[in-house]
């Protein structure tokens, strides 16, 4: 997952009403033989994908959105029509207009209309909602005067009649049909979620979607039912339910899936026990894996010296062997990033010149710069983040085989994100995966103007930030991909403005009876259910 928005767990605190909701027997295994039971390593808190930026297994599954992102293949995605049958979108990227599927059921028998499109849209931009995700949607005509409290409603939302919806935006945003494919675009029931109130989302009877499984019932930091939608557009799943278990530990998750308390087992979260798995006769063939659309990297602020000299950071590029680090931590499950954009991304270049590994070179570039005997450099990382420290001390010694002494700072998170804001931070290593499958996430993300004092990079190539703007509202894909493959070797590769390290693969071990899993297009844990079946040993 998109660890800058991700990681940073919103959980809020489920109300005593859970324990009465919780039917019995939920905490048990499957309740057939025709549920898939799968586990995740921590209570996800709420279901309202407005309200959390950590956990979307849930919400995949019980809401659809506009437009749906689909896997066609291992890190590649196709956007297809959700409960939009179809759209058009006006000349100057400015107008869509959705077509509501008819005859779409919520999960309490409502019928889906536009209106509930309106609703949700507008819940998200409310501020009486406090809602976390509304930088997916804030591009909407009139969303910040409804931010800000100006307005009581937004003025780019229209309602044409009960199947048709027309969204304006404030200025054409190429990425916006991505944004509402993301979990954070779930269509919710106006009826449900207001009759819910603050119980949306935590209470798994007034928890309403139109997705393909129900939420069931709920047991704190144990398990979450979800059984199958029956009256689901697409039809009905090929399987009864999903059991999820809440189980923190790696330890467990494997005793557990090896004893076949478990149908999947996400291997990525603890990547020791690949080789457990990976060179396991009986389950080496049942690992499927899929790319990350994300990568490793370190962030330089260009504002403490020397790193305000491009030599410097080109001899820092140039100093890590980043193969040895996906090697020796990651056991090689993964491949070297060279620029911004990793595999799997749209307009991803795997032509982009290489980011050699070269000592020597680097000791060169660090003469160049004024400094034969290297320099002092600190490197900031979140108190209790053991895996961080691990490839930070990785680097510090390969470092410092270049005379640069780095100094390794652990701090609280909110102390961490309180400097990094005002573009005070140190050099970080951080990662990062895709919310939605355009570029615009990853490169405005962090290099445009806004964004790279509050990530404090403090990268400021004006002519680099003019292309970022004008790329967010081109209506030519293949110009603006164009363009944003010459800002990728200008910003990585000659500004050398960030170190890219690596993009991981995401691994899961799969029981032989459940077929057709596949791991999402952006290698999130969180993934939709529904396409997978059952089969019994013969």
């Amino acid at each position: 997952m998109n660890k800058n928005r991700k990681s940073i767990f919103s959980f809020v605190l489920i109300p005593i009403i859970l324990a009465t909701t919780v039917l019995s027997g939920c905490g048990n295994s499957a309740s057939s033989d025709k549920m898939i039971t799968t586990s995740e390593i921590s209570d996800p808190g709420t279901t309202d994908v407005q309200k959390t930026t950590s956990e979307y297994t849930i919400p995949l599954n019980i809401y659809d959105r506009l437009v749906e992102a689909i896997t066609v293949s291992p890190g590649k995605s196709e956007l297809v029509p959700g409960l939009a049958e179809s759209w058009e979108v006006s000349p100057d990227g400015l107008k869509y207009t959705f077509h509501i599927r008819k005859d779409v059921k919520f999960h309490n028998g409502e019928i889906l209309k536009a209106d509930d499109v309106l609703y949700t849209f507008d819940r998200m931009l409310d501020p009486a909602t406090k809602a976390l995700n509304t930088d997916f949607l804030d591009m909407i005509a009139g969303a910040k005067d409804r931010m800000d409290g100006k307005a009581n409603s937004v003025s780019g939302i229209k309602v044409i009649d009960d199947n048709t919806i027309e969204i304006t935006l404030a200025k054409a945003f190429a990425p916006f049909l991505a944004n509402l494919a993301t979990p954070a675009g779930s269509i919710y029931n106006r009826k449900a979620t207001t009759e819910a109130g603050e119980q949306f989302g935590i209470d798994p009877q007034k928890t309403i979607g139109t997705g393909p499984f129900k939420m069931k019932s709920w047991a704190l930091n144990d398990t979450v039912v979800l059984v199958s939608n029956p009256d689901y557009f697409q039809g009905a799943p090929k399987i009864d339910g999903v059991n999820i278990k809440i189980v923190p530990d790696a330890e467990t998750n494997r005793i557990m899936f090896e004893t076949g308390k478990l149908d999947i087992f996400n291997l990525s979260n603890s990547a020791s026990q690949i080789p457990q798995f990976r060179d396991n006769e009986k389950w080496k063939n049942s690992i499927v894996s899929g790319p990350i659309v994300g990568l490793y990297y370190y962030a330089l602020n260009e504002d403490i010296k020397p790193l305000d000299d491009v030599r410097i950071r080109k001899a820092l590029q140039m100093s890590i062997d980043r193969q040895t680090l996906l090697d020796k931590l990651y056991y090689g499950e993964g491949q070297l990033v060279h620029g911004i954009s990793p595999p799997g991304l749209l307009g991803y270049n795997p032509e982009l010149p290489k980011i050699e590994y070269n000592p020597e070179k680097a000791k060169q570039l660090l003469t160049e710069a004024g400094y034969p005997n290297g320099f002092d450099m600190e490197i900031v990382q979140t108190t209790d983040s053991p895996n961080t420290l691990k490839i930070n001390e990785a680097v510090q010694a390969m470092l410092q085989k270049v005379g640069v002494r780095v100094k390794i700072t652990q701090i609280d998170e909110s102390t961490y994100f309180a400097t990094r804001q005002v573009g005070k931070l140190p050099s970080n290593q951080n990662e990062w995966s895709a919310d939605y499958n355009d570029p615009d996430n990853f490169f405005y993300t962090f290099f445009s103007q806004k964004n790279s004092k509050v990530r404090s990079y403090n990268y400021n190539n004006l002519e680099v930030n003019a292309k970022l703007e004008k790329a967010r509202t081109m209506v030519d894909q293949t110009e603006r991909i164009k363009l944003y493959q010459e800002m990728e070797k200008t910003i990585a590769q000659e500004d050398a403005a960030w170190i890219p390290l690596f993009a991981l693969n995401q691994l899961f071990v799969v029981q032989p009876r459940v077929k057709n899993f596949q791991v999402a297009w952006n290698g999130w844990s969180s993934m939709s259910y529904y396409g997978l079946e059952i089969v019994e040993a013969k």
